[in-house]
């Protein structure tokens, strides 16, 4: 049994030509009926993360985006990027990992009939659309009186800050250090870390961006810009033992740095000399792409060492369903305070498409952060 469903809607998509080109645009899509287990929603809130817009964009050149005719925005991808964007090619493609709105119809299974008239947060993409079908089982009911935009991003940032501290722990580490941390995911881990008593090393770019850590309470920032960048982050590993990263800068020397300044650290813990340096194992994985360079790596920081990546998707696939659904109902419990999101901007389906919009969005800034409303009028 179902009811609400309109037949059809918008949704927005991105293709890369054979051409060279980024072609988005907005198609209206057939909505069937949702199976007996699905539920169908009205999306009213979805977060614009940085992985939604390495699908959106592609490796396109912004400064070349053009608009229309019509809902259609384009813009050219340099040649050299061509091969990197193979795999997609010539494929129309939905967008937005995660998203919340209301269940409008509902299959006939007691679990997705119950969700009826419910305000949900879903993951899965496509949620750059007027409406999304999702299995009842994976949706997310948010708390009594949470709305939409409060729900939109309690997905990919949450479960993300929450599987840095479970990945801590399960591999004997006893503390943390975090790059760009004065985003809207560093936040959210510095609460975390906070609550659950873990020591967490904060990486900025500026001291604007630090006083926003030091105002919720971390205790340990440093200032990449600083000249006194690697003396304060050996300084705060030595006082919280920190041996794991997760670094969203992904290119350049940070990595690098990171690992250099928990050997010395380390070093300042050992009783006697080794030329090989200390036997602590160090850990940096890498978990997004701010800076689009070759990462960078000086060998100063012993044999001790592994850097490699880290993405959500795998980590819940590791620790399973159940342990998965423990994280997503803590965030729930937490939706309005630890996890609680702040958006620069809510725009439509149409703003999302509009080239000084997509200049704005496409900033990265730190403290910036929009959320698309597809029923956004």
């Amino acid at each position: 049994m179902v009811s609400g469903n309109p037949g059809s809607g918008l949704q927005l998509r991105s293709l890369i030509k054979s051409s060279g080109e980024l072609e988005l645009s907005l198609a209206e899509v057939e909505i069937a009926d949702p199976a007996p287990d699905e539920v169908l929603v009205r999306v009213e809130g979805s977060p614009i993360n940085p992985s939604d817009l390495g699908l959106l964009l592609g490796a396109a050149d912004m400064s070349t985006v053009r608009a229309g005719p019509g809902p259609i925005v384009t813009a050219s991808v340099p040649q050299q990027y061509m091969r990197a964007m193979a795999g997609r090619v010539d494929q129309s493609m939905p967008v937005g990992n995660e998203g919340a709105g209301v269940v409008v119809a509902a299959g006939s299974e007691p679990s997705a009939q119950a969700l009826l008239g419910r305000t949900v947060a879903g993951i899965g993409g496509a949620m750059y659309a007027q409406y999304r079908t999702l299995k009842a089982a994976d949706v997310l009911p948010l708390p009594p009186g949470a709305s939409p935009a409060e729900g939109a991003s309690c997905f990919v940032n949450p479960l993300t800050a929450l599987g840095m501290v479970a990945t801590m722990r399960a591999e004997g580490h006893t503390a943390l250090v975090h790059t760009a941390a004065a985003s809207n995911l560093g936040q959210m881990l510095n609460k975390i870390c906070l609550k659950d008593d873990v020591a967490l090393v904060n990486i900025v770019r500026s001291p604007e961006q630090a006083k926003i850590l030091t105002d919720i309470g971390a205790k340990h920032v440093a200032d990449s810009t600083a000249t006194s960048f690697m003396d304060d982050l050996v300084k705060a590993l030595v006082e919280t033992g920190a041996t794991l990263a997760f670094d969203a800068i992904g290119g350049g020397r940070l990595a690098s740095q990171i690992l250099s300044a928990m050997e010395q650290a380390a070093v300042q813990r050992m009783t006697s000399y080794s030329r090989y340096g200390s036997t602590t194992h160090k850990q940096v994985y890498i978990y997004g792409g701010l800076d689009t360079r070759p990462t960078e790596l000086a060998r100063s920081y012993g044999m001790a060492w592994g850097l490699g990546g880290w993405l959500l998707t795998p980590f819940l696939m590791k620790i399973g369903p159940a342990e998965g659904q423990k994280l997503r109902q803590r965030v729930a419990d937490e939706l309005k305070t630890t996890f609680a999101s702040h958006y620069t901007a809510e725009i439509s389906l149409a703003e999302a498409l509009q080239p000084e919009i997509i200049a704005a969005y496409n900033k990265r800034a730190t403290g910036e952060k929009y959320l698309v409303n597809p029923n956004k009028a």
